[in-house]
């Protein structure tokens, strides 16, 4: 089931992407303290609006938040929101997302999360990887649509 939900998720992203007629931006950051980044928060093709992955750094401090996973999951999800509403879209356009835990273990706490962030239930991929960047436990990634 993964697997179709994947190949079918990359080919509409090839769709959305035809680059003949596409109208690529990529976005500036609205941070700061990200402008020499070597990425952009965003890049957009069309309507479609392909998030970098956030994790749980509260952008004030540039510190990961303390208390763990849970605090981790709702920071990361409030720098997705805080992304989305600076370009005009809420939670619920998002479309895809992946998520890296750094321990598969914290999943349960994570999905807790996560489903009162997604109640229209994006189409997502989830893996545990052995190392995140500044030591996070988790970090996500979407895809959202603007209409």
């Amino acid at each position: 089931m993964k697997r179709i939900v994947f190949i079918i998720c990359i080919n509409v992203i090839l769709l959305g992407c035809n680059t003949e007629h596409a109208n690529v931006v990529f976005h500036k950051t609205h941070e700061p303290k990200k402008s020499e980044a070597p990425f952009s928060d965003v890049v957009q093709v069309n309507h479609l609006f392909f998030l970098s992955g956030q994790v749980g750094m509260d952008h004030a401090t540039r510190k990961l938040v303390e208390g763990g996973i849970k605090a981790e999951t709702q920071q990361t999800l409030e720098n997705i929101k805080a992304v989305l509403e600076h370009h005009g879209m809420k939670m619920n356009d998002v479309v895809k997302c992946t998520v890296i835990l750094s321990d598969i273990k914290d999943f349960t706490v994570f999905n807790d999360v996560y489903k009162t962030y997604f109640p229209q239930k994006p189409a997502r991929t989830t893996f545990a990887a052995k190392d995140l960047a500044v030591g996070a436990k988790i970090e996500i990634e979407c895809v959202a649509v603007k209409k």
